[in-house]
């Protein structure tokens, strides 16, 4: 049973419900219900998954090595430009890969996630956005590492909490080159399309494909989420398809 408690639910579901408005940036009213999740973050629960000495885990079961996770592919988008996103919801169950990071819970289909590694040092590099950690090598690959909480959170509300954040894990993004960093993954979850609460506009935030209802969490849309990255775009940024790619 989660120990969170019925204030902090609110408390999230005021502010997983701001993300899917529609809007630029977070109104006053999100920004406070923001603070106010701030100063409810439990610690780092305990990590339910047992790390392999080569310091990466599989999702499901949990093995010495990193494999990607071989299940059926379910259509959850159809991605059009970056700033077009138009739902298609599937019509099967599907699984996603719930993590934590600050107390704030994001999902990831299982079908676009690219792996897990334990989190290891990381190459800072400059002139990139606040959000953008660094470049991380593992097994002669290297992935850029986002920041989850300064890529979510304004920065007027960000620095209360970036510092006392142990990230653990980097989540990595379908086949892209992208991680995001995060604190604990929780399990595997099997969804059916009526537990999400989808998206029916388009316009800001195509990041978040919709809300799982019963986990109050966000379920993201990699596709578009690598898009934004490539642009140099935070969370509540508008894609613009004339911005040049952060890679280049």
């Amino acid at each position: 049973m989660s120990s969170r408690s019925f204030a902090e639910e609110e408390v999230m579901e005021d502010y997983m419900s701001a993300l899917l408005t529609e809007g630029p940036s977070l109104e006053v009213s999100e920004t406070q219900a923001v603070e106010q999740l701030l100063k409810s973050i439990p610690a780092p629960r305990s990590e339910p998954f047992e790390v392999s000495k080569e310091k990466s885990i599989e999702t499901e079961p949990v093995v010495a090595k990193v494999v990607k996770p071989q299940v059926e592919k379910k259509i959850i988008a159809v991605i059009k430009p970056v700033n077009e996103l138009v739902q298609v919801l599937p019509t099967e169950n599907f699984q996603v890969l719930i993590f934590e990071v600050a107390g704030m819970t994001l999902a990831v289909p299982l079908t676009e996630l690219g792996g897990i590694h334990e989190f290891e040092s990381v190459n800072q590099l400059f002139g990139k956005p606040a959000w953008f950690e660094g470049v991380m090598l593992l097994r002669d690959e290297k992935y850029n590492v986002v920041n989850t909480i300064k890529w979510l959170m304004p920065e007027n509300v960000v620095e209360k909490v970036a510092e006392s954040t142990k990230y653990q894990y980097l989540i990595v993004l379908g086949e892209s080159n992208w991680g995001l960093s995060c604190e604990s993954v929780v399990n595997n979850v099997t969804l059916s399309p009526d537990d999400v609460k989808w998206r029916n506009l388009q316009g800001s935030r195509p990041w978040v494909s919709g809300m799982i209802k019963k986990k109050m969490c966000a379920l993201v849309n990699v596709k578009q989420l690598v898009s934004m990255l490539d642009q140099g775009l935070s969370s509540n940024d508008l894609p613009d398809s004339g911005r040049s790619n952060l890679n280049e």
